[in-house]
């Protein structure tokens, strides 16, 4: 606890702050910041972390496949996406996503996932949705929204799955 000084009357009194902790979803978003860490694509630095009955069963980070190169060494794999308006976007093909590699974690080691939170930096790609939702993830905590991603939102509405957002800025990247 941290304290300050306060004089009253020409006595020093001390005053203590209560610290206050950090709520379930506020702490697992924190750990999903620290994973993001490891990412080895600077377009995404993301991070997830799948948890159940307040502990952490799986994360994950974006990152190229295992033995494949990572974008931080040989540059992006960039394509083109045509949208249904027309407008055109890049993405780097050359990376797994946060919550697919996450969820592959939890595959490799036997950890059933169904019924839990899944956090992460921004709303879930198409792809992650569709995975999220056929693991039976029950709720998807997101830092941000994503640039297209009502999609997801509506899909994950028509699932029954929980969708909560930190708050509502749009993740932006370079080139897009």
């Amino acid at each position: 606890m941290s304290k300050q000084k306060k004089e009253k009357n020409g006595l020093d009194e001390t005053k203590t702050q209560k610290y206050i902790r950090p709520s379930w979803d506020e702490y697992f978003m924190e750990v999903a910041r620290a994973i993001a860490k490891r990412a080895t694509c600077d377009r995404g630095r993301s991070g997830c972390v799948i948890s159940k009955d307040k502990q952490i069963l799986a994360t994950g980070y974006v990152g190229s496949p295992i033995g494949m190169p990572h974008c931080d060494d040989v540059g992006h794999l960039m394509k083109k996406v045509i949208h249904d308006d027309d407008t055109i976007t890049q993405h780097c093909m050359r990376t797994v996503h946060a919550e697919q590699n996450a969820i592959c974690q939890a595959a490799k080691r036997g950890i059933a996932i169904e019924g839990s939170t899944l956090y992460c930096k921004m709303t879930p790609c198409r792809t992650c949705a569709m995975i999220i939702i056929n693991c039976g993830i029950k709720r998807v905590v997101c830092e941000k929204k994503y640039r297209g991603g009502e999609e997801s939102e509506e899909m994950f509405k028509a699932a029954g799955v929980e969708v909560v957002f930190f708050n509502d800025d749009v993740e932006n990247y370079e080139n897009m």
